[in-house]
């Protein structure tokens, strides 16, 4: 797979979580966990597992920081 984003991040699934039509997937990356929100179809079409070996891939065209 090429892919243009760059900042691709592998780790593991370690929850799905199913809604009426939104999933929540957490990947853990090396302690961090990164939960992204896609389709319900998505994930049927992907066969995601908890115990898989995924890519969280993060396109953003901003960062913003917060502070206490």
């Amino acid at each position: 797979m090429k892919i243009s984003a760059r900042n691709v991040f592998e780790g593991k699934i370690i929850d799905i979580k199913k809604g009426a039509t939104t999933s929540h997937v957490v990947i853990d990356v090396k302690g961090l966990h990164i939960t992204a929100s896609i389709t319900n179809e998505a994930v049927d079409e992907l066969a995601l597992k908890v115990g898989q070996t995924a890519s969280a891939v993060i396109k953003a065209s901003e960062v913003l920081v917060a502070i206490p």
